[in-house]
């Protein structure tokens, strides 16, 4: 008999959501959004549930994303399908945004894109040393969704903007420094601290709390901040060049590798998302772009070469960021015919 891939109970006043997808690095698909999404509703006017932790079985990561393959396979054909899990997942993301008790998410292992569409709506985000923290999506012709137009521009300067052209991999020692999470707990405390939260509620996790230690980006926030303020992709490229440091000429020299279609879709969907001031409408965008982006050159060769094939050498098309056509990226970002919009849950 088939494992649920979501299990959600109820303990001791809070609602527990586990994503139970371990093969998968728990990589959400359209049924798990909609038992989260369920159990969320079902809870929210129940007195009895004062508040959620969200957390994962087994020891590999906490979620490696959405369902890649069936998103790329959907979006060679009519993209309907990947359509209707984006509006599901859209809706899980607002929905924990808004929701009104407290959430505790506990990221122990990797969390990237879909996964961080679920934890970064918590109030509470506990890290570990076995955490790493990335939106990659550049890298396979997508741009950073669940949310990414809302929290990315919010951290520290221009950390949100670095991270998401890059698709840097962050430990928690930096996540936690820029406020991606709110707490690091050793992993060898994560039973102790659920124990904890199931007895005492959110305000147990400072007894387990500690020390992430030094963070790594640090020395380069500065650079950061300056190098990547531009709203112009090939400005921030002008920048890194005009700069030539070690570190300037590292970054140039993985922003070579991403789509220059989805540098461009990034960065404008990130200073769009900067003067949002609803989380709600950051999901409107990101739906558009949605079901648009899955079905472009980049995006399916992007999967081909990263997930499908694994040569790691995607020929994106166009090759080169003065090749990207401003008009056809605003037309990724038109609105929707009447009726076809994004709408979060009532």
């Amino acid at each position: 008999m088939t494992e649920p891939e979501i299990l959600t109970r109820v303990e001791n006043g809070v609602g527990r959501i586990t994503l139970n997808r371990p093969k998968a690095l728990h990589a959400l698909n359209l049924g798990m959004c909609e038992i989260m999404t369920a159990a969320l509703l079902d809870w929210r006017d129940d007195d009895a549930v004062r508040s959620v932790l969200i957390d994962h079985a087994g020891e590999r990561g906490f979620c490696a994303g959405g369902d890649i393959r069936m998103i790329a396979e959907s979006g060679a054909t009519d993209a309907v399908e990947a359509r209707a899990f984006f509006h599901a997942e859209y809706r899980l993301n607002h929905l924990l945004f808004t929701w009104p008790k407290p959430v505790t998410a506990i990221v122990d292992g990797i969390v990237m894109g879909g996964g961080v569409g679920i934890s970064e709506p918590a109030k509470v985000r506990i890290a570990t040393e076995r955490t790493t923290y990335a939106m990659p999506e550049t890298g396979i012709g997508l741009f950073p969704d669940v949310g990414g137009s809302w929290f990315l521009p919010r951290l520290p300067g221009e950390a949100g903007t670095w991270l998401a052209l890059t698709g840097a991999r962050l430990k928690a020692a930096d996540t936690v420094a820029l406020g991606i999470h709110t707490r690091f707990v050793l992993s060898a405390q994560v039973d102790a601290l659920k124990a904890a939260l199931r007895s005492d509620g959110p305000e147990a996790v400072g007894a387990h709390a500690a020390d992430a230690g030094p963070a790594p980006l640090a020395p380069h926030r500065e650079a950061i901040d300056r190098l990547f303020a531009h709203d112009r992709v090939e400005d921030i490229v002008a920048a890194l060049e005009a700069d030539g440091s070690d570190w300037a000429v590292a970054q140039l020299a993985i922003l070579k590798t991403k789509s220059p279609q989805s540098l461009k879709v990034t960065l404008r969907q990130l200073r769009l998302g900067r003067e949002m001031t609803d989380f709600a409408e950051a999901m409107v965008m990101e739906y558009r772009l949605g079901g648009r982006v899955v079905r472009t050159h980049d995006f399916q060769e992007g999967v081909r070469a990263v997930i499908v094939d694994k040569d790691n050498a995607p020929q994106w098309s166009p090759a080169t960021l003065g090749e990207v056509d401003d008009a056809a990226i605003e037309a990724l970002f038109a609105p929707l015919p009447d009726g076809e919009e994004w709408t979060p849950l009532s």
